[in-house]
C-alpha cells in the first residue's frame, strides 16, 4: 500500500512537471513563431495592455497650444530625434497566452504616427470649441495595435499658433514617466540616459509582489469578491499580525496594515448614485478653463495651514457639487469617491517608462456649502490616507490581474468602478513656461483614461505659474463638461473671499 502511494506520488509529481514542460515549451514555441525576440511586458502593463473596452480606451490624452506656430516636418524631425531615443516609442506589441512582448516595429513610419489635423471653420472665438470637439473623439479612436501604441495630431493654425494632440497608450507609460518624455522633447530637453542592455533583475514590482502581495494575492481577490461580513470573515484568521510571521515585528505591521487596506478597499460603500455615475456609451467630450495663479492658491493654503493640494480638490467637490445643483439634484450630504494616482517611483527613473503607480480611495464632500469647512474636511481625509498601503495593493492588483484571462481581470477590476465616480489627477508640472522648436508652450493639459464603468475624469496640471483643471466625460453621463469647468474658478474665488474675511490675530 506504502508502495503503491509513494508510486501514485512520484507519478503525480513527474505529470505535473510534464505540464509545466509543456507549457513552457509551447510558449517558446509560439513566441518563436510570432518572432517574439523583445522585451517581456510587466504584468502590470499588461494588465493596462488587455484593460481597453468600448467605454474607456487606456489611453493618456494631453494637449499642448504653442505661440507662435510650428511646421509639421520641424516635428517629424524632433520626434525621429528625441523620442524615438525610447525603445517603447519604437515598439509595437504582440500578445500570445503566457502574456505580451514588446517588438521593434520593421515598418515604423513617423508619418503614421504624426499626423496633420485641420478643424472645422469656426466662427472667431470658437476655436477652442472645436478643439475639444475633436480631442474628445480621438480619446475614443483605438491606436493601431499593428505600429506602436501612440500618435500625435498637429493643428497647424489654431489661435495665432499650433495645438498639438498626443495619444499615448498607458502600457507605455503612466503620467509621472510622460513628463520625463516631454521634458527630453522641449528645446534644451535631454535625451533619455544611455542603459545597457541586461538580464532583468528584480524591480520595483518584483519587490512589491514579494513582500507585500503574493503572501495575502489568495485572500485578497477572495475579499474583492466578497461583500459585508463575508469579506471580514475572510480576513479574519490574518487579524493576528503575529500569526505566521514570528521573527519579524516590522514586517508583521506591514502585513497588519496590508490586511487592513484590503479589508477598507473590499468593504467600501458603492458609491453614492448621482447623474454622474452609471453605463457609459461610447463617445467622450472635455473641456479646460483658463490657469489659475498658483501664487494665489499658495497663499490661500497657507493662511488655511491646508496643502495647496487640499485647496485643489476642495475646488474640485465645490464645482461638482455646484454642476449637480445647476441641474436641480439635492447634494445635500452626498459625497462621491474619486480615484488618485499615487506615485510608486523614484523620480529619477521616471525615463524608465513603464507603470509604477497605485491608486487610493478619496471621497469628496461635494455637499458640503461653506468652502472653509469643505476644505478642512478634504485636508483630514487626505491625511487619514498617509502611510496607507492601498497604493501597493492597488499596485498589486494589477500585476496579479495582468496574469488573468480578460474576463477574470474585468471581473477583478469592476471593483473600482462600481465604488468609484471619477479618477483624478494631480501633476505639479515645471514652474517656467517652457519652449518648443522655437515657440512658447502656452498651455499644457492632458486626461488619464477611466477604467470599467467610470465616466468623469478630472486633471489638474500646474505650468507656468497658473493651475490648469480639465474635465473629460461620456456624453451618456455628462454631456457638457464645460459646465463643471466653468465652477472651478468661481470656487476658488469663493474660497480666497471667505478666507480674507476670516478673523485673524486670535
Amino acid at each position: 500500500m506504502v508502495t503503491r502511494i509513494v508510486a501514485q506520488q512520484a507519478a503525480g509529481a513527474a505529470a505535473r512537471k510534464a505540464i509545466k514542460a509543456v507549457r513552457r515549451n509551447a510558449t517558446r514555441a509560439a513566441s518563436g513563431m510570432l518572432g517574439l525576440t523583445g522585451e517581456r511586458m510587466t504584468k502590470v502593463d499588461t494588465a493596462w495592455l488587455r484593460m481597453d473596452s468600448p467605454s474607456n480606451l487606456m489611453m493618456i490624452v494631453g494637449i499642448w497650444t504653442l505661440k507662435p506656430g510650428i511646421k509639421y516636418q520641424e516635428l517629424c524631425q524632433r520626434v525621429q530625434e528625441r523620442l524615438l531615443k525610447y525603445a517603447r516609442f519604437r515598439q509595437r506589441v504582440t500578445q500570445d497566452a503566457a502574456g505580451a512582448t514588446w517588438v521593434e516595429d520593421a515598418d515604423l513610419d513617423i508619418e503614421r504616427h504624426v499626423v496633420r489635423e485641420k478643424l472645422p471653420r469656426r466662427a472667431k472665438g470658437q476655436e477652442q470649441a472645436a478643439l475639444q470637439e475633436r480631442v474628445g473623439q480621438l480619446a475614443m479612436e483605438p491606436l493601431d495595435h499593428d505600429h506602436p501604441l501612440w500618435q500625435m495630431h498637429l493643428v497647424e493654425d489654431y489661435q495665432g499658433g499650433s495645438a498639438l494632440v498626443v495619444r499615448i497608450h498607458h502600457c507605455i507609460a503612466d503620467g509621472i514617466a510622460l513628463i520625463s518624455v516631454t521634458m527630453s522633447l522641449v528645446d534644451g530637453g535631454a535625451a533619455p540616459p544611455e542603459r545597457k542592455r541586461k538580464e532583468p533583475s528584480a524591480g520595483a514590482e518584483d519587490w512589491i509582489s514579494d513582500t507585500l502581495i503574493k503572501p495575502f494575492t489568495d485572500m485578497t481577490v477572495k475579499a474583492l469578491g466578497a461583500a459585508g461580513e463575508g469579506a471580514a470573515r475572510s480576513l479574519g484568521m490574518l487579524r493576528d499580525p503575529q500569526k505566521g510571521l514570528a521573527g519579524s515585528l516590522d514586517l508583521a505591521k506591514l502585513a497588519y496594515q496590508v490586511v487592513s487596506d484590503a479589508a477598507a478597499l473590499a468593504l467600501m460603500p458603492d458609491d453614492s448614485k448621482t447623474r454622474l455615475k452609471g453605463k457609459p456609451g461610447t463617445a467622450k467630450r472635455v473641456a479646460w478653463c483658463e490657469p489659475i495663479p498658483l501664487e494665489e492658491v499658495k497663499a490661500v493654503g497657507k493662511a488655511l495651514n491646508c496643502s495647496i493640494n487640499d485647496v485643489l480638490l476642495s475646488c474640485v467637490a465645490g464645482a461638482l457639487g455646484e454642476y449637480l445643483k445647476s441641474l436641480g439634484d439635492d447634494v445635500t450630504g452626498q459625497e462621491i469617491r474619486a480615484m488618485i494616482p499615487v506615485n510608486l517611483r523614484p523620480l529619477d527613473q521616471a525615463y524608465k517608462l513603464g507603470n509604477r503607480f497605485g491608486l487610493v480611495p478619496l471621497v469628496l464632500p461635494i455637499g458640503m456649502e461653506n468652502p472653509i469647512e469643505r476644505v478642512y474636511e478634504v485636508r483630514r481625509r487626505m491625511n487619514a490616507l498617509k502611510g496607507s498601503t492601498q497604493p501597493l495593493l492597488a499596485f498589486g492588483l494589477l500585476a496579479v490581474a495582468g496574469l488573468l484571462i480578460k474576463p477574470a481581470q474585468e471581473a477583478m477590476l469592476s471593483l473600482f468602478g462600481k465604488k468609484t465616480t471619477a479618477v483624478m489627477t494631480n501633476v505639479p508640472g515645471p514652474r517656467e513656461k517652457l519652449k518648443f522648436l522655437g515657440s512658447t508652450l502656452e498651455q499644457s493639459m492632458f486626461w488619464v483614461p477611466q477604467s470599467g464603468d467610470i465616466g468623469l475624469g478630472v486633471s489638474i496640471l500646474s505650468y507656468g505659474g497658473g493651475v490648469q483643471f480639465g474635465v473629460i466625460t461620456d456624453t451618456l453621463l455628462c454631456p457638457d463638461p464645460q459646465k463643471i469647468i466653468d465652477g472651478f474658478e468661481p470656487e476658488f474665488a469663493k474660497l480666497s473671499l471667505v478666507t480674507l474675511m476670516l478673523p485673524w490675530g486670535e
